[in-house]
Formats: structure tokens, sequence, C-alpha cells
């Protein structure tokens, strides 16, 4: 007569496949598809974020402020002739939320830093944005960041001279760029430099394998993604 095991729970080396197909507690888990490329937008509220994004995405524009927690918006590029996938995450303008700022740091590959052209104060709150990323990802790697000065329209309202926001962007080693969501001026030509900076992956630019006219004897610039 077969002796009967003892009841209670049974116990699974973590060497043996989960039957449910879900990872053992002590494994870590499986690394995020590598053609998602996470691009994190920061500034306070009101500067522009959500429109710069959906200006970007959808092509379109709101007049009303509406105070945004974390949006995600997902856009279709290509890197060497193969579908990838552009992650956005629009995050909040408040403070309240360090958690949630920290993880999206952490989870993310390039950075937009935002202010409105309109505002000093904006431009300032930006600092311990910075620093944080700095602190997570660290001085030697090399991620890409742009400094957006946003609303560039609104010239007689304006507090951020372009010379004032280049100088920052110089301090902060990383890229500078002035738009205007209602207007779409270089709204799409922010997200192809960001992507120009990337330096970790080998990727470039596909012009429909084709030169416009208009386009010969100008300068070559060499770029990374199609923005589709």
């Amino acid at each position: 007569m077969k002796a009967r095991l003892p009841k209670g729970p049974q116990v699974r080396r973590a060497d043996m496949p989960d039957p449910g197909g879900s990872p053992s507690s002590g494994r870590a888990k499986m690394p995020e598809q590598s053609n998602d490329y996470r691009v994190v937008v920061f500034g306070a509220g009101g500067v522009g974020k959500s429109s710069l994004v959906l200006r970007f995405v959808k092509g379109t524009f709101r007049e009303s402020y509406i105070p945004t927690i974390e949006d995600t918006y997902r856009q279709v590029i290509t890197c060497n002739k193969n579908i990838c996938t552009l992650q956005i995450t629009d995050t909040t303008g408040s403070h309240q939320f360090p958690a949630m700022q920290r993880l999206s740091i952490s989870k993310g590959h390039a950075f937009i830093l935002v202010y409105s052209v309109s505002s000093r104060q904006s431009l300032e709150e930006l600092r311990p944005i910075w620093e944080v990323i700095r602190e997570i990802k660290g001085t030697e790697e090399e991620f890409p960041i742009m400094l957006v000065g946003n609303k560039c329209d609104e010239s007689d309202a304006r507090e951020v001279q372009s010379a004032m926001g280049e100088n920052q962007a110089k301090a902060w080693k990383c890229n500078f760029m002035e738009t205007s969501a209602k207007t779409n001026h270089n709204v799409k030509e922010l997200f192809q430099e960001l992507l120009n900076m990337e330096k970790n992956r080998n990727m470039s630019l596909q012009l429909d394998g084709k030169k416009n006219k208009s386009q010969k004897g100008t300068r070559k610039i060499k770029e990374k993604c199609l923005l589709m």
C-alpha cells in the first residue's frame, strides 16, 4: 500500500516552471520589449505638456486647461525599417506624486522638460525634476533630455527670453527648443530631435528612399527615427 503524502502547502523549487505560467516570486521579471522607446514629459501645471503631446499624437489642440495626473500615448515609428513603439508619458504638473514621478524616470529612455516662455517660475520649477533625473539615471549615462520653452506664440507675455532658455540648457547639458502647441510650431521637430539624440541604439531615418530635388545641395543631417 502506497504511503499517502502529508496534506498542506506544497513547496515548488525555484527552478521548476510555474504551472500557472506566472514567474515565481523569487525570479526577476522578464525584461520589457526592446522595441518600446519611452519618453517622459515633465513640467509645471499649465505649461502645455498635454497640448504638446496631443498635438503631436492626434494633431489636435484644446484651448481649455484640464489638469493631468498621468496619461500614456503611443505612436508608431520606424527604426532600421522595423516597426517600433514610441511611448509618451504625460505626467502631472503637481508635486503630490513623487513616487509616481520617480517610477516614470526609472523606466524612461528620454525626457522632455517643458516650461512656458510666459512664466519664469515654470522654468525654475524644472530644476528639482532635472536633479531627480540625474540622481536616478546617473551622471555617467548619456540619455536624451530636451528643455522646451512652450507657448512661444505668446510674445507679448514673454518672461523667458530664448537666450535664457539656451543658457539653462547648456548648464544642464541638454538640448533646447522653443515650441507652440497652439500653432504647431516645432512640435514634430521636437520629438524628431529627441530621437536623434539617442546614442545607445543604431537607428536611422528613412525618407521613403528618395531625396527631393529641393534638398540637393543642402547639408545632410543624420537623423535616427522616422515618425509616422
